[in-house]
């Protein structure tokens, strides 16, 4: 079995992480994190972490804690993703303030989506200070992830989206105005969001309030 999660082959990768999900077993503990590492394909790396979600908590989350420190980012990354799955809110004591702002931007991702899942009630006010501070960071993908992360974390975003959105980076502003739309109505798509919000941006406080009025 461990050969198999080695495989060239996608599809024999896939089907020896299921079937070890299926069938869960300590001894596969260590194989299951090291292929976590390793494996170039998304959808095998979900079922690492899913297989991982099968064992006993009391033998996956130290391990997991672990790996959170470790120099490969895909480990680190992977790492957080499993924690999300798990759910178990004691390990938000590990998603550290050095996590939300990783440099690599799947780890900092990742880190957003488990952070808002296990974020305590009475954190929740620090947590959106936080993720606010990196809007206007990376491409589409990553300005989507973290408006779903503000979005997913609730009305205590409210009012750091509207101080952000007079900041003084247009880039910052409009994402910060396209976050707050989509959080006033999820069904906005996240393009016009933030094509609307550019627009209101480079018009200014004058002609935003002109535009409204027409």
């Amino acid at each position: 079995m461990a050969e198999a999660l080695g495989a060239e082959d996608t599809s024999v990768r896939l089907q020896a992480a299921l079937a070890v999900g299926s069938n869960p077993d300590p001894g596969f503990l260590e194989t299951l994190v090291e292929r976590c590492a390793v494996e170039p394909d998304f959808f095998v790396r979900d079922m690492l972490s899913w297989a991982l979600t099968r064992l006993s908590s009391e033998i996956t989350l130290p391990r997991m804690r672990r790996e959170l420190d470790s120099e490969r980012t895909q480990a680190r990354s992977q790492a957080l993703h499993t924690l999300s799955k798990i759910g178990e809110r004691s390990a938000w004591a590990w998603i550290t303030r050095d996590m939300l702002r990783d440099a690599d931007d799947e780890v900092a991702r990742t880190a957003w989506r488990v952070a808002v899942v296990l974020v305590p009630e009475d954190a929740k006010k620090d947590l959106a200070g936080e993720l606010v501070g990196q809007l206007g960071r990376g491409d589409r993908e990553v300005r989507l992830s973290l408006s779903r992360a503000l979005v997913d974390l609730g009305d205590v975003t409210g009012p750091a989206l509207e101080k952000a959105s007079a900041h003084p980076d247009p880039a910052v502003a409009a994402h910060a105005r396209a976050t707050e739309a989509l959080r006033q109505n999820p069904e906005t798509g996240f393009d016009a969001a933030v094509d609307e919000a550019k627009r209101a941006v480079a018009l200014g406080p004058t002609g935003s309030a002109e535009a409204g009025a027409c």
